[in-house]
């Protein structure tokens, strides 16, 4: 029988860093939840890591002694002598491994290698169509993502995994896309066995939006448990954080509200075949479609944040009014999901405050009081990584589950 998985508490001290994520009384603490009390990287010793989880110190030894074997923790040194020996104390050791996350973009793509902490260590950018198909698209990811290994000077065997995200709907448990509507050849396409057979590793992907949540909420949010991160680009999607995990759904298609209808939205036709989705007016791609109708030039959303910026006029009326769009949309969310924190990234969000302007003005007018007592709506803070980061992250807490680790006896190659 593998090991249960534990239930933890987490809590913040008053500045936001985290303090340790302490088992919950009767949770069992193997190796692996013990690793996840040293992740925080504060050092600590055999009586500290005994004391925090009701451990025997014999039994904590034995923990320790198997996570030095697998590299995970390392020793930091001793600590002041309170007579005889001084003890020795033991930290996580984020440099035991790393993760390739691929943020895989209608028009781009992002890699990233990071290492076990999430610290990014070599990047790159590059135009790419994911219209191309899947072959050409991976075979790309596989390539510029070795070439970084080099870059970094670390070889493939000490990848712990790959993640990618793709812009449409994933089946998470299989890692296929379901009739994504943007990417054609893609649909069932099994992009997992695919990269194995080029990189011999575990291979994970979900929804673009959904790692782009997951990257924001580690690098810039992570007091906050329940989040809200809203994509507004060529299209509209939200990825969802429920206590401090991202919801996929029954499905993995939680999050796709891009396509639900907006009042008075009128027939305007969605690429999804329906009228009036959010997407179809909201989006930067229906942003760019209307100034263009206008006699403004505008090809895409970077376009239309390139106008806003200048300060046209009708630019930023209607980047405006997709906000008090957003906002009908998510005030019904809000009420739903109660979240702690709205983030806004995607490229619209570039635009300045016009866009969140409006998505505060209707959130709160529409949102029930005690939604919206303590909710914060607030822009992006990682940036065009983002994604990328979060697709490593994705690797990262699933490798270094408690529960996984225990039952693989530290085998985070497998």
């Amino acid at each position: 029988m593998p090991a249960s998985k534990p239930v933890w508490f987490t809590s913040r001290v008053t500045d936001g860093s985290p303090v340790p994520r302490r088992p919950a009384p009767g949770a069992s603490v193997g190796a692996g939840a013990l690793l996840q009390l040293l992740r925080d990287g504060a050092p600590r010793t055999r009586s500290e890591l005994a004391a925090l989880t009701g451990l025997a110190r014999s039994t904590v030894t034995g923990r320790i002694d198997a996570l030095l074997a697998a590299g995970l923790i390392a020793p930091t040194g001793e600590t002041a002598s309170t007579g005889g020996r001084p003890p020795a104390t033991f930290a996580f050791n984020p440099a035991a491994r790393i993760v390739l996350g691929a943020d895989l973009g209608a028009t781009h793509a992002r890699l990233a290698v990071t290492d076990l902490a999430g610290n990014v260590l070599a990047v790159t950018n590059a135009d790419l169509d994911i219209a191309l198909g899947p072959k050409p698209v991976l075979d790309w990811t596989v390539e510029h993502g070795l070439a970084l290994l080099a870059e970094v000077g670390r070889p493939a065997s000490d990848l712990l995994g790959v993640g990618i995200g793709l812009p449409g709907p994933v089946e998470h448990d299989t890692g296929r896309a379901v009739s994504p509507p943007i990417m054609p050849g893609w649909d069932g396409f099994e992009v997992p066995a695919y990269v194995r057979e080029r990189i011999p590793v575990p291979v994970m992907v979900d929804n673009d939006v959904n790692i782009m949540a997951l990257g924001e909420h580690f690098t810039a949010w992570p007091e906050y448990e329940h989040l809200l991160f809203i994509k507004a680009a060529t299209g509209i999607g939200c990825g969802i954080i429920a206590s401090g995990q991202v919801y996929r759904g029954a499905q993995g298609a939680a999050g796709h509200w891009g396509h639900n209808r907006v009042a008075g939205a009128g027939d305007v036709h969605c690429r999804c075949g329906n009228t009036g989705c959010l997407e179809a007016v909201a989006s930067g791609a229906a942003i760019a479609k209307n100034l263009t109708e206008q006699g403004i030039r505008a090809g895409g959303s970077l376009d239309v944040v390139d106008l806003a910026r200048s300060g046209s006029v009708p630019a930023l009326r209607l980047v405006r009014q997709a906000g008090r769009d957003i906002g009908e949309v998510l005030a019904g969310a809000v009420n739903f999901f109660n979240p702690s924190i709205i983030v806004i990234g995607g490229s619209l969000s570039l635009a300045g405050d016009h866009l969140i302007a409006g998505v505060r003005e209707v959130i709160y007018q529409r949102s029930l009081p005690l939604a919206t007592r303590h909710l914060r709506i607030a822009a992006a803070r990682t940036g065009e990584s983002s994604g990328a980061i979060g697709a490593g992250v994705m690797v990262i807490e699933h490798a270094l589950d408690p529960a996984r680790l225990d039952s693989t006896d530290f085998k985070t190659n497998g």
